[in-house]
Protein backbone atom coordinates (compact mmCIF):
# COMPACT_ATOMS: atom_id res chain seq x y z
CA UNK A 1 0.00 0.00 0.00
CA UNK A 2 0.82 3.11 -0.64
CA UNK A 3 1.81 5.90 1.90
CA UNK A 4 -0.52 9.27 1.39
CA UNK A 5 1.58 12.12 0.55
CA UNK A 6 2.10 14.91 3.54
CA UNK A 7 -0.20 17.97 2.14
CA UNK A 8 1.71 21.56 3.48
CA UNK A 9 -0.34 24.45 3.64
CA UNK A 10 -2.54 26.41 6.26
CA UNK A 11 -5.15 24.83 8.25
CA UNK A 12 -4.95 21.68 5.76
CA UNK A 13 -8.22 19.46 6.86
CA UNK A 14 -8.17 15.53 6.16
CA UNK A 15 -8.88 15.94 2.47
CA UNK A 16 -6.44 18.49 1.47
CA UNK A 17 -9.08 22.20 2.15
CA UNK A 18 -7.04 25.23 3.95
CA UNK A 19 -7.26 28.06 4.99
CA UNK A 20 -8.08 29.93 1.66
CA UNK A 21 -10.11 27.20 -0.01
CA UNK A 22 -12.28 25.13 1.94
CA UNK A 23 -15.68 24.73 0.74
CA UNK A 24 -16.47 21.02 -0.18
CA UNK A 25 -15.29 20.58 -3.79
CA UNK A 26 -11.73 22.22 -2.64
CA UNK A 27 -9.94 18.90 -2.47
CA UNK A 28 -7.17 18.82 -4.59
CA UNK A 29 -3.40 19.41 -3.65
CA UNK A 30 -1.05 20.08 -5.89
CA UNK A 31 3.04 18.77 -5.94
CA UNK A 32 4.97 22.08 -6.59
CA UNK A 33 7.27 22.18 -9.85
CA UNK A 34 10.37 23.55 -7.65
CA UNK A 35 10.46 21.58 -5.00
CA UNK A 36 8.31 18.08 -5.50
CA UNK A 37 6.14 18.98 -2.46
CA UNK A 38 2.53 18.96 -2.21
CA UNK A 39 0.77 21.96 -1.22
CA UNK A 40 -2.95 22.81 -0.78
CA UNK A 41 -3.30 25.90 -2.76
CA UNK A 42 -0.82 28.65 -4.43
CA UNK A 43 -1.23 31.05 -1.77
CA UNK A 44 -0.19 28.13 0.73
CA UNK A 45 2.83 27.71 -0.80
CA UNK A 46 3.82 31.94 -0.97
CA UNK A 47 3.13 31.77 3.06
CA UNK A 48 5.41 28.45 3.67
CA UNK A 49 8.02 27.77 1.25
CA UNK A 50 11.45 29.31 0.98
CA UNK A 51 11.54 29.47 -2.57
CA UNK A 52 9.87 31.04 -5.54
CA UNK A 53 7.15 28.87 -7.30
CA UNK A 54 7.87 27.41 -10.52
CA UNK A 55 5.13 26.59 -13.40
CA UNK A 56 5.27 22.82 -15.21
CA UNK A 57 6.15 22.59 -18.37
CA UNK A 58 3.68 21.50 -20.74
CA UNK A 59 6.46 18.23 -21.80
CA UNK A 60 5.61 17.40 -18.38
CA UNK A 61 2.41 16.99 -17.66
CA UNK A 62 2.30 13.33 -17.61
CA UNK A 63 3.42 13.42 -14.27
CA UNK A 64 1.66 12.99 -11.54
CA UNK A 65 1.08 16.28 -9.75
CA UNK A 66 -2.43 16.44 -8.47
CA UNK A 67 -3.70 14.52 -5.50
CA UNK A 68 -7.40 13.95 -4.73
CA UNK A 69 -7.86 15.20 -1.19
CA UNK A 70 -10.89 12.41 -1.26
CA UNK A 71 -9.13 9.31 -1.96
CA UNK A 72 -5.80 10.28 -2.05
CA UNK A 73 -5.30 8.74 -5.49
CA UNK A 74 -2.94 10.83 -7.76
CA UNK A 75 -3.77 12.44 -11.28
CA UNK A 76 -1.41 13.15 -13.96
CA UNK A 77 -2.02 17.06 -15.03
CA UNK A 78 -3.00 16.03 -18.32
CA UNK A 79 -5.69 13.54 -16.32
CA UNK A 80 -6.54 17.03 -13.71
CA UNK A 81 -6.84 19.37 -16.92
CA UNK A 82 -9.98 16.91 -18.53
CA UNK A 83 -11.57 16.07 -15.56
CA UNK A 84 -14.42 17.92 -13.50
CA UNK A 85 -14.13 14.98 -11.03
CA UNK A 86 -11.78 12.25 -9.62
CA UNK A 87 -11.76 9.28 -12.05
CA UNK A 88 -11.58 6.64 -9.06
CA UNK A 89 -13.98 7.95 -6.20
CA UNK A 90 -15.78 10.61 -8.62
CA UNK A 91 -15.58 13.67 -6.04
CA UNK A 92 -16.32 16.52 -7.92
CA UNK A 93 -13.15 19.78 -8.25
CA UNK A 94 -13.71 23.45 -8.18
CA UNK A 95 -14.26 24.24 -11.46
CA UNK A 96 -13.12 27.74 -10.72
CA UNK A 97 -9.45 26.33 -10.31
CA UNK A 98 -9.00 26.60 -13.91
CA UNK A 99 -8.84 30.32 -13.61
CA UNK A 100 -5.34 29.57 -11.62
CA UNK A 101 -3.87 27.22 -13.95
CA UNK A 102 -1.24 29.95 -15.14
CA UNK A 103 -0.04 29.92 -11.79
CA UNK A 104 0.95 26.24 -11.78
CA UNK A 105 1.40 25.35 -15.39
CA UNK A 106 3.12 26.28 -18.51
CA UNK A 107 0.24 27.81 -20.52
Amino acid sequence: MEETPLVKGNQVDHQTRCAHYHSDVDVIAIRFHCCGDYYACYSCHQEQADHEPSQWPKRKWDERAILCGSCNHELTIHEYMKSSQCPVCRHGFNEGCRLHYPLYFEM
